[in-house]
Formats: structure tokens, sequence, C-alpha cells
């Protein structure tokens, strides 16, 4: 019987740590209903990838944010550019060591110009880049570069009233 137990608490488990670990892949038009609803919800929405510096040195801060606005109104969203096929080799298990609680998305859309004007025309693609956003208020912040430490914070704290 404890045996019995033992296996189902292991199993359970297990299977949390593994949706705890989960990267949906999206297309643009469902990343654009994830962040533009008409709600109260001030969404923090970072691009980056991998492979790029200045996005994995960022990333702390945008974790930091999370845990510091998690009784609030404000969700940190991480989008991955990654290729669709680096998901279990690259994305996945970056997440996963790097201990990474924010939601996160692999972005599957290679072709920029098919919906980068239609999410921020001022952005020329290039990594990182951060929106914080709420669809409802018209509130809409644009960076187009790495955040400094106190930065986000800082923009966040301007939106989210």
């Amino acid at each position: 019987m404890k045996a019995g137990i033992a296996l189902f608490i292991t199993l359970l488990l297990g299977n949390v740590a593994g949706r705890a670990q989960s990267v949906p892949v999206l297309k643009f038009d469902d990343l654009e209903q994830r962040i533009k609803r008409p709600n109260d919800t001030l969404y923090v929405v970072n691009f980056w990838a991998t492979w790029c510096a200045p996005c994995v040195k960022e990333l702390p801060l945008f974790e930091s944010a999370r845990k510091t606005y998690a009784s609030q109104k404000v969700s940190v969203l991480l989008v991955s550019m990654d290729a669709r096929k680096t998901l279990t080799s690259k994305v996945i298990p970056f997440v996963r060591n790097r201990k990474i609680g924010s939601n996160v998305v692999l972005l599957d859309e290679p072709d920029l110009n098919t919906w980068i004007d239609k999410l921020a025309p001022e952005w020329s693609g290039a990594l990182p880049m951060t929106l914080v956003l709420n669809e409802k208020r018209n509130v809409r912040q644009f960076i187009g570069k790495p955040v400094k430490d106190g930065e986000l914070e800082s923009i966040i704290n301007k939106l989210k009233h």
C-alpha cells in the first residue's frame, strides 16, 4: 500500500514538474489574443532567444518582476524567437535549467514581415524587445533595447494604474 502511494505521489509530482516546463508553440494570432485582452492586466511581453546574449542577461529582471508583481494584475510573458525545431533540444532545457517561472511561449512565425507591423511598427526585429501594454486602458510602452536593472519596475509602476 505504501509503495503504491509513493508511486502515485512520484508520478503526480513528475507530471506537475513536466507541465511546469512546457513551452507552448503559438502563431501570431494566438499571441495577439493573449496580450490584447480587454481586461485590467498589464502585460509585460519580452521577445528573446536562447542564442541572444543580451536577452539571456536580462531574463532575471523579468523573473524578478514576475515575483514582485505576483499578487497584482501584472502578467509577464517571455516569447522565444528560437526556431521551432529547437524547442525540445534548446528552449525547454534552457527554461528548465534556469528555473524560469514566467510563462514562456515559442512564437512560430519565422517571417517577421507578416506580423511585426501589427504588433510594433517601430520594432526593427532586433532582440531583445519588450512591450508593456494594457489594451483596455490604451497603455503601451515599447522598449527596443535590453532593459536595465530598475527600469522595468519603474515602467510597470508608471503604467499599472
